[in-house]
C-alpha cells in the first residue's frame, strides 16, 4: 500500500541551519497494516508523514501509494488516497462552518466540486448516522458551528470526517497529544474501531510508548532521520524491552524527553 525507496529530505540546505530530516528511508507497508511510529523529538516522525501526505516533495527517492507513484504529486492531488488527522484539534476543520458543512466538505475529498447545495438532504442523514456512533450527541447539533465544540468533540469529528470517504491511507500525527488523558483514551479507542471496521492502512505517530505497543500490528522507531527498529511481532513487547532494543541498536540510552515520560 505504501512504498518509500531512498527518500531523503533536507531543510535549510546549504545553510548553517541545515537539517537532514530523512536519511534514505526505505519502507514498505502492506494493505491493512496499522503502524505506530515513535522516536525522540527531531527524529523525523512528522517529516515522514508529511512526505507521504505530499506536504513537501522529497529531495530524492520515490514514494508509491496503492501502486501509484506519487513522488511529484502535490498534497491536494494525493487527497484522494490519503486522509490525515493532526495533533491540534483546531486543524482539519473550519471553525466558522457548521458540523454538517464541514462533513460535506470532507465528503467531497479528492472529487471535483461544482455549484449546488452545500449540504444535500440524503447526505445529512448519512452524517447523522455516522455521528450517532460517537455517542457525543453531535448528531443533534448538525447546524452548530464547529468552533463551539470541545477539543475532544472536535477531534472525534475530525476522525469521522477523515474516514467519511474511505481513504487508502490514514495518517495520524500525534492526534491525541493535545487532549487530556481521558479524552485521549476515548479518541484512541475510536481510532482502533474505525481502523478495524474499515480495514484501513494507518500510520500513527505517538510519544506514548505504551500506546505505541498497545495499538496496531507493527511498530517502527525513527532516530536521526533513519528507521532503526521495525517490530512486526509485538507479543510480549514492553517499554523496558523496547528501550533495550534501542540501546542494542544504537549503543546509547534514549534521551529523557517526553517519550519516556508518557
Amino acid at each position: 500500500m505504501i512504498r518509500l525507496q531512498g527518500v531523503q529530505k533536507y531543510f535549510h540546505r546549504g545553510s548553517v541551519n541545515e537539517v537532514h530530516a530523512l536519511r534514505g528511508i526505505d519502507l514498505e507497508i502492506e494493505a491493512g497494516d496499522f503502524v505506530t511510529v515513535i522516536g525522540s523529538n527531531g527524529s523525523g516522525k512528522s517529516t515522514l508523514l508529511n512526505a507521504i501526505a505530499g506536504t513537501f516533495l522529497p529531495d530524492s527517492g520515490q514514494i508509491e501509494i496503492s501502486g501509484q507513484e506519487v513522488t511529484t504529486w502535490p498534497e491536494h492531488k494525493r487527497a484522494r488516497f490519503v486522509a490525515r488527522v493532526f495533533q491540534d484539534p483546531l486543524l482539519g476543520t473550519c471553525p466558522s462552518a457548521s458540523i454538517e458543512q464541514n462533513m460535506a466538505l470532507a465528503f467531497k475529498r479528492g472529487m471535483r466540486r461544482g455549484l449546488g447545495p452545500g449540504v444535500k438532504r440524503r447526505d445529512r442523514e448519512r452524517f447523522r448516522t455516522e455521528l450517532t456512533q460517537l455517542d457525543l450527541g453531535l448528531e443533534d447539533r448538525l447546524a452548530d458551528r464547529v468552533g463551539l465544540l470541545s477539543g475532544g468533540q472536535r477531534q472525534a469529528l475530525t476522525m469521522v470526517m477523515a474516514t467519511l470517504v474511505r481513504p487508502e491511507v490514514l495518517l495520524l500525527d500525534e492526534h491525541t497529544a493535545a487532549l487530556d488523558p481521558k479524552t485521549a483514551a476515548q479518541i484512541l479507542n475510536l481510532t482502533h474501531t474505525i481502523v478495524r471496521e474499515q480495514q484501513l492502512t494507518a500510520m500513527m505517530i505517538t510519544h506514548n510508548m505504551k500506546h505505541a505497543i498497545a495499538f496496531g500490528n507493527r511498530l517502527i522507531m525513527l532516530h536521526q532521520g533513519r528507521i532503526i527498529l521495525d517490530v512486526r511481532d509485538k507479543a510480549g513487547l514492553t517499554v523496558d524491552s523496547l528501550l533495550q532494543r534501542f540501546y542494542e541498536s544504537q549503543g546509547e540510552e534514549l534521551s529523557m524527553d517526553s517519550m519516556l515520560l508518557a
